[in-house]
């Protein structure tokens, strides 16, 4: 059985690994080399809690705001709108209790694993120092912060999953850098984070070539069939080649390859950014999240990693440097340590449908070709069950 994986992030290296260790030919192809998108700047964070939907019950009424304050942690700028009204307004759609109840379903099995499935890789990878489990700590500055994000808090203890409320003194305890205004913590003990992503997909590349997969760089135009196969037009190391089955996995670029086949996938990408505070890795000693304005702190391997917030801009406008800024001021407010130390910047393009569920599976009526994209701001925590699922199903195609 011949496959073709189209994008080498986190998410199509795991399934090009997944899919040889059962037996498959594998080809993964990608522009540049495994990792370099959108994994390369995630926040490293393994989150199998993280079931409440982007789009929540009252959604609407901070449409206004996203749209005039280039500050806010979800901006979309006017000039975009006309071609994010589609998604827009499915995305607001999708805020109704009855859909997020439906999509945090779908979120907890797709995340089933995750933590287990993640120590174990990187013990396989040779990499086990970049497994950190110390917890997930979420932060209010009081119990009025907190209310606002009581729904998402009830559909995770719903979900089963136990988490603590902390105060000040716990707080101080745990990261004492933190800024005294924050008062209220939530403490996720079981969560872990990924020390570094990049170093990761990289690691998870080396074994999957050293398995046998074929890693191609070349960039992906088409993707076409011929009869019960499919070809790949483009990238001209692979032109005259033909696959049993053809794997979607392209992140955010994921909706043009398949708009030509008549599936209009509905999909935008959620710009990210991350700043790197290099050699300030100790400022805090696991994930921290600031839940008020939406940023993570995460301690990586080479620094502080601040990340977080979402820009609906699309996939062709350079960086803002307003959205960066942003991270500065909230990293440089808020955590002692920091006032001296240089930093770089990033953007990425994070892939995010309307219901924040990714689309794994079969595409429908196109047999042998599959898609594995929309994971979101979870892409790592999603990545292996991601690659499980699609390698159970297309071998019971098989069967």
């Amino acid at each position: 059985m011949r496959v073709a994986v189209i994008g080498a992030g986190i998410i199509g290296t795991s399934i090009a690994l997944e899919l040889r260790k059962r037996g498959a030919e594998v080809t993964l192809v990608d522009r540049d080399e495994p990792g370099r998108g959108c994994s390369f700047g995630n926040s490293g964070a393994i989150s199998p809690s993280s079931v409440a939907p982007l789009a929540m019950p009252g959604v609407l009424a901070s449409v206004p705001k996203m749209l005039v304050d280039s500050q806010s942690p979800l901006y979309l700028p006017w000039t975009y709108l006309p071609r994010a009204a589609s998604w827009l307004w499915q995305f607001v759609a999708s805020a109704r209790p009855s859909i997020v109840a439906a999509s945090a379903e779908k979120l907890a099995a797709l995340h089933a694993g995750a933590l287990a499935a993640h120590r174990q890789m990187t013990t396989e990878l040779g990499v086990p120092e970049l497994f950190l489990q110390r917890g997930h700590l979420h932060l209010y500055p009081d119990e009025q912060a907190l209310a606002k994000d009581r729904q998402g808090w009830e559909l995770r203890k719903a979900h089963g999953f136990a988490f603590e409320q902390l105060g000040r003194p716990e707080i101080e305890a745990l990261e004492p850098r933190v800024n005294p205004r924050y008062r209220v913590g939530i403490f996720l003990a079981d969560h872990a984070t990924i020390l570094d992503p990049f170093r990761y997909v990289q690691a998870m590349a080396c074994a999957a070539a050293a398995a046998g997969v074929r890693i191609v760089r070349g960039t992906v135009s088409d993707v076409q069939a011929h009869g019960s196969q499919w070809s790949l037009r483009g990238a001209a190391a692979m032109q005259d080649e033909a696959f049993d089955h053809a794997i979607v996995a392209a992140g955010a670029w994921s909706r043009t390859l398949l708009e030509p086949l008549g599936f209009d996938l509905p999909l935008e990408s959620q710009r990210g950014y991350h700043l790197q505070f290099r050699g300030a890795r100790d400022v805090v000693s696991r994930t921290v999240v600031l839940a008020d304005k939406k940023v993570f702190f995460t301690p990586m391997e080479e620094g502080l990693r601040v990340g977080g917030t979402v820009e609906i801009a699309g996939l062709d406008a350079p960086a803002n440097p307003r959205r960066a800024a942003v991270l500065e001021r909230v990293a440089r407010q808020n955590f002692a340590g920091l006032d001296d130390v240089p930093h770089s910047e990033w953007m990425g393009h994070r892939p995010c449908m309307p219901d924040s569920v990714p689309f794994v599976g079969r595409l429908p009526g196109r047999p042998g070709l599959w898609i594995a994209t929309g994971h979101g701001h979870l892409g790592l925590t999603d990545s292996l069950p991601t690659a499980r699922r699609i390698a159970d199903e297309l071998f019971a195609s098989r069967a």
